[in-house]
């Protein structure tokens, strides 16, 4: 499993990628169809950009092949002179093409990621610039994104309180949600682990607090996804991909805290979120993507499998004696390999967007767009790559 691993990220992501740079207006291109066909014209979403340089980044910390930082500086230097914005700080939703601005709203997800991909690239390159950034999106988040709840999410440029459309789904519109919340934690934990600033620290312990009380169901053992402004949930849905997430994702920030305190609360709820993906979504093939009011679907979602495989690895290593998680994510990297890894070329490849339970495509969607990137599964290869008992 390991050695396939690294030749499909060596072999497949990586040049892949590396492709999309566009080395006239900067940054990353932002669409390829799904007859790879790319669209140089086409938004550059700004959480895709952090998302890349996140990804090159980190293979240049694993791999320590220079190229690679390069990469990763060319999409840090998009990000400092065109996704922030140098008037009211933070980061936007989207830029043209060319680097201007197409749509200014400010996303505390998206703040999120910023925050997430700068303190990768300060760790790859030393480059304190970058750290700084982070710090400051990371003031901005605290001045800005917080009510006495916890954190709130969509604003126009100036941070005036907007619609949440964009992460809402499901037939809602929510003032808060548990996506949101994780991917700051996500990026929190990433801004603490390169920078020790106590700080940030408080935060994380205090967004943990919040995922305790809050976000995980005790009676259900599963997150609740949206909610009101009070963090009450606002419909019946059980998100396995973001369970799964959440179990490996939490149990690290509870690591790199190094708090015992928090180790006792966090691990045992991950605990049960795997255990209740692995018992309500997993097949012993692959894993279904959500439950709606009680209704399935059973779609395969790339980000969603890739995610299985690290949540189930995650829980093996919490329960080493039994080897029933590493058989199950195992079985899901098989999955992987003979549906969603692009097999129609013999050159570097992508990963389908989603297919059916059996491994059929149902609709060809794109390859690459502002929310298809080398985030999941780049990290899916990182983190495998990393463990000494694979």
């Amino acid at each position: 499993m390991k050695e396939e691993i690294y030749n499909h990220l060596t072999k497949d992501l990586i040049p892949f990628w590396k492709s999309l740079i566009d080395k006239e207006n900067g940054g990353f291109y932002g669409y390829m169809d799904f007859n790879r066909h790319v669209d140089r014209l086409y938004e550059k979403g700004c959480i895709l950009n952090s998302r890349i340089t996140w990804f090159f980044a980190n293979a240049y910390t694993l791999l320590n092949d220079p190229i690679l930082l390069e990469y990763a500086k060319h999409g840090y230097e998009f990000m400092k002179c065109h996704c922030i914005d140098r008037e009211f700080g933070g980061v936007y939703w989207s830029l043209n093409y060319n680097g201007t601005v197409k749509d200014s709203m400010k996303h505390t997800y998206n703040q999120g990621f910023a925050i997430y991909a700068l303190s990768s690239y300060y760790e790859a390159s030393g480059d304190p610039e970058a750290l700084e950034l982070a710090m400051n999106i990371f003031d901005i988040v605290e001045a800005h994104c917080r009510d006495e709840y916890g954190y709130t999410e969509s604003f126009s440029r100036e941070f005036s309180p907007a619609p949440n459309i964009a992460l809402s789904e499901n037939g809602v519109i929510a003032e808060k949600t548990m996506n949101t919340l994780l991917h700051v934690v996500e990026g929190y934990t990433e801004l603490y682990s390169v920078s020790g600033n106590t700080c940030v620290k408080r935060k994380l312990e205090e967004i943990l607090d919040i995922f305790a009380t809050k976000i995980f169901n005790p009676t259900l053992k599963r997150q609740e996804v949206f909610f009101d402004k009070c963090y009450n949930s606002i419909i019946d849905l059980h998100s396995f991909g973001h369970d799964i997430e959440t179990s490996w994702l939490l149990d690290r920030t509870a690591k790199v805290l190094g708090e015992e305190k928090y180790k006792k609360i966090i691990y045992p709820l991950t605990t049960h979120l795997c255990e209740q993906v692995y018992a309500s979504a997993y097949d012993g093939n692959s894993l279904s993507y959500e439950c709606d009011k009680g209704t399935v679907n059973e779609m395969r979602i790339w980000w969603v499998e890739a995610e299985t495989v690290l949540g189930f690895l995650n829980q093996h290593e919490k329960e080493f004696g039994d080897t029933g998680y590493l058989k199950a994510a195992e079985s899901v990297w098989d999955f992987i390999k003979k549906h969603f890894i692009d097999n129609r070329i013999d050159g570097p490849r992508e990963w389908f967007y989603r297919v059916d339970k059996t491994g059929k495509i149902d609709i060809p969607l794109p390859l690459v767009e502002p929310w298809k990137c080398p985030y999941h599964n780049g990290r899916m290869c990182f983190e495998i790559l990393k463990k000494d008992y694979l």
